[in-house]
């Protein structure tokens, strides 16, 4: 029969033996403070860094769905109408009669369909409105030929879409660009008068279908990527832009920082000097 110990006899037991249980207690302690280490346990700042990543990877995703979507949509196969039907006017470039009769008629046709533009519009006049003195008015549209920016010269002969006998009609001309403010290369063709413009009725024989699985996906990815706070995210990490002003600087004029103002050379002209002395130092100064 099994007796049941003593309390005292317990604690004794305890007391005596109390560094070997110390020893192990801290043992206990030292391998759960390894196996929190050494497990997958993460900190807050570890885990708000690792939900930003997963974020940015779910709209670079998005992006990427949108773009394909996009090219099967725009890839899909055109059905052909039954009765087709005009829509307004068409107005692109033709090869003269004279150059077409000539030895280089062909080269000058394969050209003309690389440089080609097309304008549309409700009659054959081609005329836009225009506010001028309170009254509006109607003015012809300007049509020239395609040209090409710097990059888009040095893409198109990497790429053979222009040979090198195509290149020796091209001169490079230096503009203005309004939209990013600053002037830049040009390369257009130097001689226009090879061609000619002509107008036609702008025919409708076929008609892109439209797939509804296709539009549903592209609305629901519009929302999220068109949204303001995704926007800049998707600007900076995806398409690697950022709404900075120094983008927009112009960095090539360089700021004359310790140029002295004519106001302080105002300041420290004696004080008893006369308007007409200071109309001078100001029309004699660079900056007037």
């Amino acid at each position: 029969m099994i007796c049941k110990p003593e309390v005292s006899e317990i604690s004794g037991f305890f007391i005596s033996n109390f560094p070997d249980y110390l020893s192990i207690i801290v043992i206990i302690i030292q391998m759960g403070n390894l196996y929190i280490q050494g497990s997958r346990l993460r900190s807050s700042r570890t885990r708000k860094r690792v939900a930003k990543t997963d974020y940015e990877k779910y709209l670079r995703e998005c992006c990427d769905r949108h773009a394909e979507l996009e090219k099967q949509k725009r890839t899909m196969p055109l059905v052909p109408l039954e009765k087709p039907y005009q829509k307004g006017y068409v107005r692109f470039y033709v090869v003269r009669d004279d150059v077409k009769r000539s030895k280089l008629g062909d080269f000058f046709e394969n050209l003309l369909a690389k440089i080609n533009t097309y304008q549309y519009a409700d009659n054959r006049k081609f005329r836009k409105k225009k506010k001028r003195r309170g009254k509006r008015i109607y003015l012809p549209r300007k049509q020239e030929l395609l040209s090409f920016r710097l990059w888009e010269w040095v893409d198109a002969i990497e790429k053979g879409i222009l040979v090198a006998e195509e290149c020796k009609y091209f001169m490079k001309v230096e503009r203005y660009n309004s939209v990013c403010k600053r002037f830049e290369i040009y390369y257009e063709f130097a001689e226009p008068w090879r061609f000619m413009l002509r107008v036609r009725p702008n025919i409708i024989t076929h008609y892109r279908p439209i797939n509804l699985e296709i539009e549903h996906e592209l609305a629901e990815l519009d929302k999220v990527l068109n949204d303001y706070k995704n926007w800049g995210i998707i600007q900076k990490k995806v398409f690697c832009n950022g709404y900075t002003w120094n983008r927009y600087q112009k960095k090539w004029e360089i700021k004359a920082k310790y140029k002295r103002s004519p106001l302080k050379e105002i300041t420290e002209f004696r004080g008893n000097a006369s308007a007409l002395e200071i109309a001078e130092m100001l029309l004699d100064s660079e900056h007037y």
